[in-house]
């Protein structure tokens, strides 16, 4: 599959999100954003949205298209190490994309350092018996 006007093809976008799960490996802060969207295109028939009708369409005849996201969440102050990426999956192809990208996803997060919560659950405990 090639690259579809800004975004990466599917193997691109694993080989990608592997390699910024495996960046987040032993750092001790950081973050992942993962989002998926309907991709929503107009065609020349489609009604536009107007001021009264904002979403015309909101159940289409036929599957649509999803988006899928990465990036690594850096800051506006850190722009030249953001990383962002995304890439198109086809309705008939989501059952397969979805599978891989559980897998991956799954593997990328066992790396991942859970929040520390003890602070919070101490602060709380001392509010309790103080009440």
């Amino acid at each position: 599959m090639s690259t579809i006007k800004g975004h990466v093809s599917q193997s691109e976008f694993f080989d990608r999100l592997e390699k910024l799960f495996g960046q987040r490996k032993g750092s001790d802060h950081g973050a992942v954003y993962l989002t998926q969207k309907r991709l929503v295109t107009h065609s020349e028939d489609a009604p536009m949205p107007s001021a009264s009708d904002p979403f015309p369409d909101l159940h289409p005849s036929e599957p649509m298209p999803v988006i899928i996201r990465a990036s690594n969440g850096k800051s506006k102050r850190e722009r030249d190490s953001k990383i962002k990426f995304s890439t198109i999956v086809k309705p008939d192809e989501l059952d397969g994309f979805y599978a891989r990208y559980a897998d991956i996803c799954k593997a990328g997060m066992t790396a991942l350092k859970p929040r520390d919560r003890s602070k919070k659950k101490a602060k709380a405990k001392k509010k309790k018996t103080a009440a």
